[in-house]
């Protein structure tokens, strides 16, 4: 029988809070230094939490769509994320690495193998984490699906005004018109400047724009939160590395190597109006990989905090702890 205790513990049936039983910091090179933290049963079922951006990091509730007495529940923020060290670090900040550093965690926590759980940027490490070490997936929970194409990159910068057109403006805003052309381009020019207040400028302004189109209906407090220099920095600054680097993968590597995740369990859940991650990409997802579940989230954009999403987010959780796939 499914255990319905989730269901009186808040509108969307996430989990209480709760704190982690240890955490602690690992240097992965000369340069960065990462948070990590465990919460839950440390007997449980393992499963790792990616968060989103790049550079977004953790949060506490990020530890509530797991049930306590079944996961053995592992947060870590990546390079140059949250808690990690230096904040905003692009330098010796790649996918290749993050994948890496997880293998590290892993081997430094003695996890033999671990469930993947990851939205947004999360997702995209998520799958190239799980394509480059299958052997230590047991079945992976997808939210907001970005796979890191071009096509994705520039609907950022130029397809969601569209849809928020006067948030795009105040992002468009900062730099000079005779710069827009490469909006990017400016956007670097200026998060990576010797002057440190016009980089936390740039790196507000980019935080804020992605703020502003996460939910269904406004957020306002959100945006003010992704304004917070220890969220700007690494949201700013890392997106746009990773954006001016394409993510650091070719053209549809995640789905040219599909093949090597798709026996695993998987479940893909999607905002129909998330208009940083557009739908189509996670039903390309879908087209590749057969077995895979796939959820529409019809009263929902990108968060993970839409009730709707949480919601399945937190059912794909509970199908995982009662028949070991999904």
């Amino acid at each position: 029988m499914r255990d319905n205790k989730i269901d009186s513990y808040s509108a969307n049936g996430i989990y209480p809070p709760l704190k982690p039983f240890r955490s602690g910091r690992m240097p992965v090179d000369d340069l960065h230094t990462l948070y990590w933290e465990e919460s839950g049963n440390p007997q449980g079922v393992p499963v790792l939490f990616l968060h989103g951006g790049p550079g977004a990091g953790t949060a506490p509730s990020h530890r509530q769509f797991f049930d306590p007495d079944h996961y053995h529940i592992v947060l870590f923020d990546q390079r140059g994320s949250g808690k990690s060290t230096p904040l905003g670090e692009a330098r010796q900040n790649t996918t290749q690495l993050l994948v890496e550093d997880i293998e590290r965690l892993r081997e430094m926590m003695g996890i033999e193998e671990w469930l993947i759980f990851g939205g947004s940027w999360g997702s995209t490490l998520a799958l190239a984490y799980g394509q480059a070490h299958p052997e230590r997936c047991t079945g992976f929970i997808l939210r907001g699906i970005f796979l890191g194409t071009q096509a994705e990159v520039d609907w950022f910068l130029q397809g969601m005004p569209l849809f928020f057109p006067e948030e795009h403006a105040q992002f468009v805003g900062l730099i000079p018109e005779d710069e827009r052309d490469d909006l990017l381009g400016a956007y670097m020019k200026r998060l990576f400047s010797d002057d440190a207040a016009e980089s936390l400028r740039a790196a507000q302004a980019w935080s804020r724009y992605e703020a502003n189109c996460l939910h269904l209906l406004p957020r306002p407090e959100v945006a003010r939160m992704f304004s917070a220099a220890c969220v700007a920095l690494g949201v700013g600054r890392l997106g746009a590395h990773y954006f001016c680097n394409k993510m650091f993968l070719s053209e549809n590597q995640l789905l040219n190597n599909m093949d090597r995740i798709a026996h695993l369990p998987a479940v893909i859940i999607q905002g129909r109006y998330d208009v940083i991650c557009p739908p189509r990409t996670a039903w390309q997802l879908r087209q590749a990989w057969p077995q895979a579940s796939f959820e529409m989230v019809n009263d929902a954009g990108h968060a993970a905090s839409e009730p709707g999403i949480a919601s399945a987010l937190v059912a794909a959780t509970e199908r995982f702890k009662l028949t070991g796939s999904l």
